[in-house]
């Protein structure tokens, strides 16, 4: 008897076990969702012993349609021999892989000619004789590159017949560049350059820095600051170069990240450039050939707490749909990701506490930001590539390998951190480095593409649930500034205005330079479509079907 009424309680348990399974509420799906696919390059960037600076600063990457076909390439930006600073082994050429329409690859580097030949880091992507391909330049350690884009899917390097050959700065030495932004400063319909620059740096005398017994990379104040340098297109071929002129030479730093956008939407380009461990710098652009540096006067020089922070890269783009940019830049562990949001009034106002990012961000080291609706809500989130600054071999307290992350915008300027819930811990975490954007497969989605030091790159495919209808839209200006770079775009949905522009810099070293995309959360169709374009022309496109890439042309005046 006894038995049997154990045995009976024991089925009612299982049985009530099995109700409470049943009951038990279905986890929630992840509302951004991403899936890893390979792609055959290795990030080489020659890490030694001796732990030379730029070894630990490789990376970048470009996602662009270098032949026009209407599907998105990759490029990557790769190391050398870091005593020689030369390619001297096939493992460190730079690589273009070319999109089937999928998000299926295959290596086109050789026919391309952009194999590469120094210590490259960074690239811009930009069509800067308006022949309607986009050219490339890549930013390096004491050597940079223009490669023309021939329109028959070869490159040709110009850099000496632009005038742009890196030659020894007279009070800097030579400068190591992380790449840099394509822009119409002036507003003469030709794109001009801006080369962000890093810090001095000499092979032959590299401060020791010691970590339980084994040299790891130092501190940036063990290196001088550089100037920027910004160069004029002449609209022949060739640049002259204005850093003295345009005031950006007065304030040296060291850079790692430029933003573009008219902050305060004067029609005139402006730069913010975060700095490692030393004040952000904030050019203005007055209009005249001139910048003002006016980061302290718009509150953007320092975190909220004074203190500096090593500012990587950094992207600047409207968060909460009111027309104006803000910023939102990369750090290390205990340093958070800082978010600035755009007052309307010239100036910005730090919300990293309020938009819960500096408690979600505390703990986590980060190279690459981008600000993009990664769901399609409707909302910008914001993606980091993570990773610290020091070698595999640095102090057990640090985490130096890390999952990438994307902070989910949950309505204006409050984010969720996605990390395993968003796919990406599907991979081991590595040193992730440079990151860009675009819908490599055509569903209007976009997708990502990040660097790591020697390890593979990663594709991350975005399969986000849900049926958000989005809109993307491709302009191409007319022959001068055909890249339209600078036109600010405003949609009105149901859901009220959202706002983006357009700028190919991105995250830290690298370029997007896809359409412009928007998220339309469930509305199907776009009330009014509102184009800036940098000519000062103002187009109106109405009752817009969305789940459509768009082509634009700038109308004639």
């Amino acid at each position: 008897m006894t038995g049997t009424r154990a045995l009976g309680s024991a089925v009612a348990a299982l049985a009530g076990a099995a109700l409470w399974l049943v009951a038990a509420p279905p986890v929630a799906e992840s509302p951004i969702r991403f899936a890893y696919r390979p792609i055959d390059f290795r990030l080489e960037s020659c890490e030694t012993p001796e732990r030379h600076a730029p070894e630990t600063m490789a990376g970048g990457v470009a996602i662009f349609d270098y032949n026009n076909d209407g599907k998105l390439d990759i490029f990557f930006t790769n190391g050398a021999d870091i005593g020689t600073l030369k390619k001297s082994s096939p493992k460190y050429s730079n690589r273009l892989f070319e999109n089937d329409g999928t998000g299926h690859f295959k290596d086109v580097t050789a026919k391309a000619g952009l194999a590469g030949t120094g210590y490259d880091t960074g690239v811009a992507i930009g069509d800067y004789d308006n022949d309607g391909y986009e050219d490339i330049f890549v930013g390096g350690v004491h050597r940079n590159t223009l490669y023309h884009n021939n329109g028959d899917g070869t490159f040709t390097d110009v850099t000496a017949k632009a005038g742009l050959s890196s030659k020894p700065d007279p009070e800097y030495g030579p400068l190591w560049s992380v790449g840099g932004a394509w822009v119409d400063v002036n507003n003469d319909g030709l794109l001009d350059l801006l080369v962000v620059n890093y810090l001095q740096w000499d092979g032959d005398k590299e401060p020791v820095c010691l970590d339980n017994g084994h040299q790891e990379y130092c501190h940036p104040r063990f290196y001088g600051k550089t100037p920027n340098q910004l160069f004029l297109n002449n609209g022949d071929g060739t640049f002259t170069d204005v850093s003295v002129s345009s005031g950006l030479r007065a304030h040296p730093g060291k850079g790692m990240g430029v933003g573009v956008a008219d902050y305060d939407l004067d029609g005139h380009m402006d730069f913010f450039i975060a700095n490692d461990k030393l004040f952000n710098s904030l050019f203005h652009n007055k209009g005249d050939g001139k910048f003002e540096e006016v980061a302290f006067d718009a509150n953007v020089a320092l975190r909220e707490d004074g203190t500096y922070i090593s500012g990587m890269g950094v992207d600047f783009r409207d968060l909460d749909n009111d027309g104006y940019p803000d910023i939102c830049l990369a750090a290390l562990d205990n340093e958070t990701f800082p978010i600035y949001r755009n007052t309307g009034k010239g100036d910005f106002v730090e919300v990293t506490s309020q938009s819960k990012m500096g408690q979600l961000s505390e703990p986590m080291s980060g190279y690459s930001p981008m600000i993009a609706d990664f769901d399609n809500d409707g909302w910008k989130d914001i993606f980091v590539s993570r990773g610290h600054v020091q070698s595999l071999l640095a102090s057990s307290h640090l985490l130096v390998a890390q999952n990438n992350t994307v902070f989910r915008n949950l309505g204006g300027m409050k984010f969720a951190a996605l990390t395993g819930e968003a796919g990406f811990a599907a991979q081991a975490p590595s040193r992730h480095r440079g990151s860009a954007m675009g819908d490599l497969d055509g569903d209007g989605r976009l997708d990502i593409v990040v660097s790591a030091l020697s390890a593979p790159a990663e594709i991350w495919m975005n399969q986000s649930p849900g049926s958000n209808h989005w809109l993307e839209l491709r302009l191409e200006g007319t022959k001068s500034n055909r890249d339209a770079i600078g036109a600010r775009i405003k949609i009105v949905t149901k859901s009220g205005p959202q706002y983006n522009h357009l700028a190919t810099s991105v995250g830290y070293a690298s370029s997007s330079a896809g359409p412009v995309h928007f998220g339309l959360g469930r509305n199907a169709s776009v009330d009014l479509v509102e184009i800036h374009w940098p000519s000062g022309v103002v187009q109106e496109l109405k009752n817009v079907p969305g789940d459509q890439l768009l082509k634009v042309k700038e109308p004639a005046r």
